[in-house]
């Protein structure tokens, strides 16, 4: 009995390597079914991730312009604002020490060039012969002085000249 219980351990351990043999080949057999299957699976569920991780990325950044918009339409009032404060500030500054505005010399520029314009018209319209004769006159004096000079009867022409 001894010697049959000897031969059944062996048998029974090559029995059981075996069957281990077997069920490694089976587990690389189902392997290789199961995971091209487990493969396909993985890349169908990947491209749902990607596309649904395209899809909230994408309404992420249309969240992102309208923010941005919004804050860019509150900056720029605030600016507004800030530079019509800055500007009525200067304003004021200025009227206070009694710096005329923009308008102001704008205005008095307009008013001056009118005078002027009315005064050339009224020197048009005054006879030119009083400053002929003015001129004439100036012209003559010039012109007796050296008569007098070159002549001898020059000091009795001055005298009489200047007591009139």
């Amino acid at each position: 009995m001894a010697k049959k219980k000897a031969k059944k351990i062996p048998n029974d351990v090559m029995d059981s390597a075996h069957k281990v043999w077997l069920a490694g080949l089976g587990a690389v057999a189902m392997a290789e079914d199961e995971g091209s299957k487990i493969f396909s699976d993985l890349i169908s569920k990947g491209k749902t991730l990607e596309t649904r991780s395209k899809k909230q990325t994408q309404e992420q950044m249309e969240k992102a312009k309208g923010s941005v918009a919004g804050l860019k339409i509150v900056a720029e009032s605030y600016w507004d604002t800030f530079g019509r404060t800055v500007d009525d500030s200067v304003t004021n500054v200025v009227h206070r020490i009694g710096v005329p505005t923009k308008e102001e010399i704008e205005t008095l520029t307009k008013k001056v060039e009118d005078l002027t314009a009315a005064v050339d018209k009224l020197r048009a319209k005054e006879t030119p012969r009083p400053r002929a004769t003015a001129k004439k006159t100036a012209a003559k004096r010039p012109v007796t002085a050296k008569k007098a000079t070159t002549t001898k009867k020059a000091p009795a022409a001055k005298k009489t000249a200047t007591k009139k």
